[in-house]
């Protein structure tokens, strides 16, 4: 401003008193306008951070709500709430409730609802628990000691527990086992014997003295039975036409007639006899794939094949 006063209005001076001009106003007059500026931006960054820190705990506290499953269950019962999960608690302090809350609000998470001022003492927050009813010590018994009744060998501990579970809360509990040597061991052999199965009935044929052999290396009392089954003897699983029932086979081959179960074989020690009475054995036939059996599974479990059969089965 001085020196326009002063008249320099050469053009070679005026170009240098423009770039003066321009060097004072970028020396001098930056420092208020950067700082006007800055203080705009510093004023409009509070701003921003003000709102997002709000938004940021209002967002945290919707996501705390959305995620307690205590709260979004609504129980409106002490027993509805325990049974939401393992995390949730029940506040029965009859002075908890603000004015306008709902029932439900007693239902929340533990440490929710001891920051909200509910005694411990005064929180319903059941835990499982385990008894064990029968609890007798597994059986030593070594190869070659005198007998023992089955009844009598315990190989699982413990044999009977009581558990009290709550929902969402996992319980475990040791269970030991010891195989007992020499232990009585029945084995029954239930075959299906529709036509599909002819080829593995000639090798069942002579499984009898292979399966004793191999299972006296296991114990010295070992018993083998054999139970077969074809299907329904009705419409739609086997053709009812006369010569069907006799033969159900097709062509040359000699079937037997169908049937539902049969016990071939009670339990027996002798594993030649098996071999014999299996040898005996003839296919059958049926209309559909599936094989009755379950059917027979299920009569071998309710009539039994001997007396002890049901005991071991």
């Amino acid at each position: 401003m001085y020196l326009i006063r002063r008249g320099y209005s050469s053009v070679s001076f005026g170009r240098t008193f423009i770039i003066l001009v321009h060097v004072i106003i970028f020396t001098y007059s930056p420092p208020p306008l950067l700082y006007l500026h800055t203080c705009s931006f510093f004023q409009m960054d509070l701003k921003l951070l003000l709102i997002s820190t709000l938004l940021g705990v209002i967002c945290y506290s919707s996501a705390q709500q959305e995620g307690n499953e205590c709260i979004k269950a609504n129980a409106k019962s002490c027993g509805e709430c325990i049974q939401v999960g393992a995390k949730c608690g029940w506040c029965m302090d009859p002075g908890f409730l603000k004015q306008g809350e709902a029932t439900s609000t007693r239902c929340d998470e533990l440490e929710s609802l001891r920051k909200r001022g509910c005694s411990s003492t005064k929180v319903e927050n059941p835990q499982g628990s385990q008894r064990a009813l029968k609890n007798k010590a597994v059986t030593n018994r070594n190869k070659g000691e005198g007998k023992l009744r089955p009844e009598d060998i315990t190989q699982v501990q413990p044999q009977k527990l009581t558990l009290s579970l709550r929902s969402g809360e996992p319980q475990s509990f040791n269970l030991k086992f010891k195989r007992a040597e020499d232990y009585p061991i029945d084995l029954y052999y239930l075959m299906d014997l529709s036509y599909s199965m002819k080829d593995d009935l000639e090798n069942v044929k002579n499984l009898g003295t292979h399966l004793m052999l191999e299972m006296s290396k296991i114990t010295t009392d070992f018993k083998i039975g054999f139970g077969s089954f074809v299907e329904k003897t009705v419409m739609p699983y086997i053709s009812t036409t006369p010569s069907k029932l006799l033969n159900p086979c097709t062509g040359d081959q000699n079937c037997t007639s169908p049937f539902s179960y049969k016990n071939v074989l009670k339990l027996t020690s002798n594993g030649q006899e098996f071999n014999t009475l299996v040898g005996q054995q003839q296919i059958s036939g049926n209309l559909d794939s599936p094989e009755g059996g379950f059917d027979a599974i299920m009569q071998v479990a309710v009539c039994g094949v001997s007396n002890m059969f049901l005991y071991h089965i």
